[in-house]
């Protein structure tokens, strides 16, 4: 059968049909992430926690606050590389930043952090104040931070936080506790020890104090304006980009994991490394197989008793042991996990092809292509191996999926490459961090559901090919 019959036969059983589907649909899933994404996402971003520092740690997934309702606050970042205004001050020049948010009661966020990169001076370093005006008309300073000078030595102009931005965790600021605890004493005649206020700057923040419950806040819903004062030293001065972040309890269309990597991120990249382990898994250990088992059945004597000999053995080999030493001795590379579920693949379908071969071979057409002087080499590629073919594209195809869920499985003991995400890794590190125990579903399931799907893809397309491989099948329909 040629390719087009193949095809026409696998896409006219229902299994089939569903499976060339899903195929495609993981095909162009994987095709936008190479597209999109950089060869080294896994170093430089996935494992890289500046990256994800703005973002909330273990956040349901955003679609859950259609039934989360008030119990759940979105994830807000304010950013500007312009400010809202900007006027000289003597020698120097304040530029202001202004960010508007809604609060209408209910959660809290969960942190609020501020960010400021790429600075650039040429005499006095920038002076940076926040200040927050809540709906009441009270205003709050959170914060006032003056950039790092120049060293001893150092040639104007000064650049400061081009790699790293400066970040201030309001939340956890020292100084931003001084200051909320400055403000209750002097707007409500409520003195607070710095101690009682940790952990609830959001709430003094975005509340008033409760009378008769200390340290207790009632909300105070309605429109809070957050103003960036920068003063820098000349107008030449100048400053990239400010953040402000409001920390959300959830975030994007997969939340987020404990160091607050976006698992849409991971997941999606998981896509073209499934498929490549897969694959290349499938496509080697097919061809070794192949090779191996048509040379055995073809050459017989002592070629076939070595061959046979040496699968009996080799599949007898334990693999995760052997796995283990060499992680440890190699590294935990997944080139290396993939090589080795090639060279422990391929004894069982050796085993299987000889029995073909030995069939295929005292069959007239074989007898006749040799009687016509053909050489040994163009028996075994142009007559049995095209006779095997079918078969061979079914197995390979049913090879699939458990090279994914051998891979899934090694990386879930901790035994697959770090610096890559996978299906595997996101499903260790959930279950390495209590996730499953706290009640974090959606760090756990939708990597097991993808696996599940990705294996169920392939096993459906190997039973859309059985009535390639067996022509009674065929006849029947």
């Amino acid at each position: 059968m040629n390719p087009r019959d193949i095809a026409r036969v696998v896409l006219s059983t229902g299994s089939g049909r569903v499976g060339a589907v899903f195929l495609a649909a993981l095909a162009l899933v994987s095709l936008f992430v190479l597209v999109r994404f950089p060869l080294d996402f896994g170093s430089t971003r996935w494992n890289n926690p500046a990256v994800w520092a703005d973002n909330p740690k273990a956040a349901a997934p955003a679609w859950t606050r259609l039934w989360a309702g008030d119990g759940a606050v979105g994830h807000a970042v304010f950013e500007a590389a312009q400010p809202s205004t900007r006027g000289l001050l003597g020698e120097g020049e304040q530029r202001d930043y202004v960010f508007t948010y809604d609060y209408t009661g209910g959660k809290l966020p969960t942190f609020m952090a501020l960010a400021v990169s790429d600075v650039r001076f040429t005499s006095r370093p920038p002076v940076l104040t926040l200040a927050v005006r809540r709906p009441d008309g009270r205003v709050l300073t959170l914060s006032q931070t003056v950039v790092r000078g120049p060293r001893p030595g150092e040639p104007p102009p000064y650049l400061r936080h081009q790699d790293a931005p400066l970040r201030i965790s309001l939340s956890g600021d020292p100084e931003a506790l001084a200051s909320v605890k400055e403000f209750l004493a002097q707007e409500y005649r409520v003195n607070l020890a710095a101690e009682a206020l940790q952990g609830k700057v959001a709430d003094a923040v975005f509340g008033a104090p409760s009378e008769g419950s200390p340290g207790q806040f009632q909300p105070l819903p309605g429109v809070y304006v957050f103003t960036l004062q920068e003063v820098a030293g000349s107008p030449s001065d100048a400053t990239g980009s400010v953040k402000l972040v409001l920390g959300g309890s959830v975030y994007g269309v997969m939340g987020t994991d404990a160091l607050g990597r976006d698992l849409a991120l991971g997941l999606l990249f998981g896509f073209p490394v499934a498929l490549a382990i897969g694959i290349a898994t499938s496509l080697f250990a097919t061809a070794i197989g192949a090779a191996l088992g048509i040379l055995s059945g073809y050459l017989a004597g002592k070629t076939d008793l070595a061959i046979q000999r040496l699968s009996d053995i080799w599949s007898n080999v334990p693999l995760l042991p052997i796995l283990i030493f060499l992680i440890f001795i190699l590294g935990q590379k997944l080139w290396l996990v993939v090589v080795i579920m090639i060279l422990f693949g391929w004894p069982g379908l050796t085993i299987v092809v000889r029995s073909m071969v030995l069939q295929i071979r005292s069959g007239q057409l074989v007898e006749a292509t040799q009687a016509l002087g053909a050489s040994k080499g163009r028996i075994m590629f142009r007559h049995l191996l095209f006779q095997i073919a079918p078969f061979l594209f079914a197995q390979m195809i049913f090879f699939t999926p458990g090279a994914i869920l051998a891979e899934a499985g090694l990386s879930f003991l901790g035994l697959g490459d770090p610096s890559i995400p996978t299906w595997g890794q996101i499903l260790e590190s959930g279950f390495r961090t209590g996730a499953v125990y706290v009640g974090y579903w959606w760090w756990v399931l939708p990597p097991g559901l993808l696996i599940v799907a990705t294996a169920m893809t392939f096993v459906l397309l190997t039973l859309g090919l059985e009535p390639v491989v067996n022509p009674r099948l065929r006849e029947n329909r």
